[in-house]
């Protein structure tokens, strides 16, 4: 297994669940497909499965904290409050065929909720490592990522739409994290899957300590404005109403600005929460369980303390990549970290 934040000492807030991942959120599934070919493919699909092979919508809400990027379908879950059916995440020139391959996929496996279809599929750009212009993903490859998803743990680092993504000048990639709220605050769980491709390196900040800035030499790009993106899914199952939801994502700021970032005029930053509960999402008339606005101070903490995980988990996990037109990303020195983490005392002491 590759490390996580965790393993190598790095400190964090709140209690995760079994496999700190999104899919400690019961019936969430998550498939990849990783394409690393010749000197110029370095890219991918994630697919996430809200309710696994139940198809029936979810309750969604969406918040663009920098809109410099994609998130297709995103009119439709902020007008009428639902995520209906997958949603991907791609490079920036991927979207429409990973668009169109969702709604095949739907229509062949009878889960369209109605006669249309408006998928939900957001992008960051590989375009440094990956060549975004030759058009390496296909139809098969969602596919095959639909068809692959999984509950469980779940591969972190140069995976899926993850494959070719740098974040703080580190190789980046994708990463998850979850958190259990106590029982007493209502037991629910808050899940969440980031595909970071966002920041410099001179921000970097882990556990409170600038760690960014004690980190020399490889950088590939110096001095140059924030750009890149940021992709959040945040699932819970906690009953929580689209408005709810939005508000939620809006918290994903707060786990990214954890990391050091401040959002950059060049960055995609667009985040999605999402809530299990309520099987009739989709028929109100059903009936509906909601919390009160006065409970949902743990939630929002999960979701910033489990984002801000989320993001460091895909920078441990990623590895050294070398793609297109040569350049080469190294990964995020664990030993190093670790020696400033100690420096800073915000090493955290093994059980």
């Amino acid at each position: 297994m590759k490390p996580r934040a965790r393993d190598i000492g790095i400190p964090f807030e709140g209690e995760t669940g079994r496999h700190n991942a999104i899919t400690d959120v019961e019936n969430v599934t998550v498939g990849y497909a990783t394409i690393l070919q010749g000197e110029s493919a370095r890219t991918g699909v994630t697919i996430i499965h809200p309710r696994g092979r139940d198809f029936a919508p979810v309750f969604a809400g969406i918040h663009s904290f920098n809109g410099n990027g994609e998130m297709t379908g995103a009119a439709w879950v902020e007008e009428g409050g639902l995520l209906e059916g997958p949603l991907g995440i791609t490079n920036t020139h991927s979207v429409g065929v990973v668009r169109d391959a969702i709604i095949a996929w739907q229509v062949k496996n009878n889960a369209l909720h109605q006669k249309w279809s408006c998928p939900v599929v957001a992008e960051t750009a590989d375009g440094w490592l990956n060549d975004m212009n030759a058009f390496f993903v296909k139809e098969s490859h969602v596919m095959i990522a639909l068809d692959s998803a999984k509950s469980g743990p779940i591969d972190e680092g140069n995976v899926g739409g993850g494959t070719g993504m740098i974040c703080y000048e580190f190789k980046g990639g994708t990463g998850t994290s979850s958190r259990k709220i106590p029982e007493e605050l209502g037991g629910w769980t808050v899940g969440v899957l980031a595909q970071c491709n966002f920041g410099r390196r001179t921000q970097l900040t882990i556990a409170g300590a600038p760690i960014g800035k004690d980190l020399s030499g490889g950088a590939p790009f110096t001095n140059q404005a924030e750009d890149g993106s940021l992709i959040v899914i945040v699932a819970t199952d906690a009953p929580l109403l689209p408005h709810q939801l939005k508000r939620v994502a809006r918290r994903v700021t707060l786990g990214m600005a954890r990391t050091g970032s401040l959002g950059g005029n060049g960055s995609g930053d667009i985040f999605l929460a999402f809530s299990t509960a309520n099987p009739n999402a989709a028929h109100p008339d059903l009936g509906l369980k909601a919390l009160s606005n006065d409970r949902l101070d743990p939630i929002f903490s999960a979701t910033a303390h489990a984002t801000e995980e989320a993001i460091l988990n895909a920078l441990i996990a990623a590895e050294d990549l070398t793609g297109h037109n040569h350049l080469s990303v190294q990964a995020l020195p664990h030993n190093q970290v670790k020696e400033l983490l100690r420096k800073y005392s915000r090493l955290a002491r093994r059980e």
